[in-house]
């Protein structure tokens, strides 16, 4: 008789010690699961996020990277604007506001391209040796022609000076003003060449013929930063075999500079 009252009461226990242990179970699944899910998340948010973070140090990087820029308004000339960024790797970009024909409408152009590591050096050491900008560099002389607002900038991620001029007697000014704008000059031939060869491939020949001058001239300056321009002009046979040789002996006058990086 007491043997039949203690088995329902094993039972009853047995049964009330296995639900506990499947409630305990339960709750510990849930909250394994609920950590999984959160852990997932996180991992999520990270993986997400670290596109933008590297982006982001792109960016303070690239702002640190030392940078000298040129730029010049004259609304008389053609292009009436431009602008000429080198940082301390050598890769320069120059953009501009200009026209082809009188009568045509403003384009801004821009370029790309690998300065040579002669001009690079001379760029940072005249820079340095302008005060990297500092106060004023303009003569003040009124007589003087006007050619233009120009502008020099040295920038380096800590460092933001500029000076604006249409003269000065500074040196290191004068250097760089040159270097520019020869440079100016060689991109802005690019900009009309890639042009006429789209649109007027007659006016190749005389194009061609004033760069050459001005290139054997030393009024050019990193005649390879238009390379892929000449070389699409070399390499058309729709082109004069004349106006193809002359863009190749161009190529070869810029791979010559390209030669003392």
């Amino acid at each position: 008789m007491i043997a039949g009252l203690i088995r329902p009461l094993v039972a009853a226990s047995l049964f009330s010690s296995d639900r506990s242990l499947a409630i305990a179970s339960t709750r510990v699944s849930t909250r394994s699961s609920m950590w999984h899910r959160l852990a997932v998340l996180v991992l999520v948010l990270i993986a997400a996020s670290a596109p933008l973070r590297a982006q982001q140090a792109m960016k303070r990087s690239a702002a640190s990277i030392a940078t000298v820029t040129f730029e010049l308004d004259f609304p008389e000339s053609n292009p009436k604007h431009y602008s000429i960024a080198v940082d301390a790797n050598g890769h320069a970009r120059y953009e501009c506001v200009g026209t082809i024909a009188q009568d045509s409408e403003e384009q801004t152009y821009r370029a790309e391209f690998e300065m040579s590591v002669s001009s690079r050096e001379k760029i940072f050491d005249w820079a340095k040796q302008a005060r990297f900008f500092a106060g004023n560099v303009d003569s003040g002389n009124g007589k003087i022609a006007f050619t233009g607002w120009k502008v020099l900038r040295y920038e380096d991620g800590q460092t933001s000076q500029s000076a604006k001029y249409n003269y000065s007697t500074v040196a290191a000014v004068r250097q760089l003003t040159a270097l520019f704008q020869n440079m100016a000059s060689t991109q802005d031939y690019g900009r009309r060449l890639s042009y006429y060869h789209h649109y007027q491939k007659l006016a190749l020949d005389d194009e061609l013929k004033g760069m050459e001058a001005q290139a054997r001239s030393n009024e050019l300056s990193e005649i390879q930063g238009v390379a892929s321009i000449l070389q699409e002009i070399l390499d058309d046979p729709s082109v004069i075999n004349g106006v193809r040789a002359r863009a190749k002996a161009l190529i070869e006058m810029g791979n010559g500079t390209a030669t003392k990086r």
